[in-house]
């Protein structure tokens, strides 16, 4: 059965969030908000977890899975980013965009894509999540919160509850999300490829729907 708890959007209480990320912590698995859906997280470091967090969504190991990370820097110890790259990541970063890079050895290698050695990364712009990924002080492991055979991401927390309480350890309630998922852009060869097109704008980044 899972903990639900309800936060303010822009001043969440630090109490609650610390109750959260302590059962993070611990191997258990939450929805929390972003600035593009509500996504479903665990720890890094917890093998188990993200095998259950897989289960739940149902997809296997070439799905890739996205690393929420607090800044710039942060996501720069994961992935292998020259300068070119790095440009690019500081104009979608923070904001709901997920690229896809070169992973580092600080990554575990069960996470990456198992024949490209990638991982994807984001820096949400939300605050209870920003807050959420301070406490614990490392990235957190996610994917977006959409239901198995379902094509569109949940957005009610309320919803989540309903449907998943018995699966999740943590629901993080900040009020409704966008429903839409993140901009997905490639970063691995010379030229960004645009992946997924969602709620980041392409244009802002230098990039047409066409790319």
């Amino acid at each position: 059965m899972s903990q639900y708890f309800e936060v303010h959007p822009d001043n969440p209480q630090p109490r609650l969030l610390k109750q959260a990320a302590q059962i993070l912590h611990e191997g258990g698995i939450a929805a929390v908000p972003t600035d593009s859906s509500y996504a479903l997280v665990c720890h890094l470091d917890d093998k188990a977890a993200a095998e259950r967090l897989r289960r739940i969504r149902q997809v296997d190991d070439k799905h890739h899975l996205t690393l929420l990370c607090r800044d710039l820097s942060e996501l720069a110890s994961y992935a292998r980013v020259d300068n070119k790259q790095y440009r690019l990541l500081k104009l979608g970063t923070p904001g709901p965009y997920t690229f896809i890079l070169e992973a580092t050895k600080e990554v575990p290698r069960r996470l990456s894509h198992p024949s490209r050695r990638t991982i994807g990364l984001r820096v949400p712009a939300h605050r209870v999540t920003q807050e959420l990924l301070e406490l614990l002080g490392q990235p957190l492991l996610a994917t977006t919160f959409i239901a198995p055979g379902e094509a569109h991401p949940i957005n009610d927390p309320l919803e989540i509850r309903d449907r998943f309480e018995k699966q999740l350890q943590a629901i993080v309630d900040a009020g409704a999300c966008p429903a839409e998922p993140t901009t997905v852009i490639d970063l691995t060869d010379d030229t960004p490829v645009l992946v997924r097109s969602g709620r980041g704008d392409p244009a802002a980044l230098g990039l047409s729907a066409s790319d």
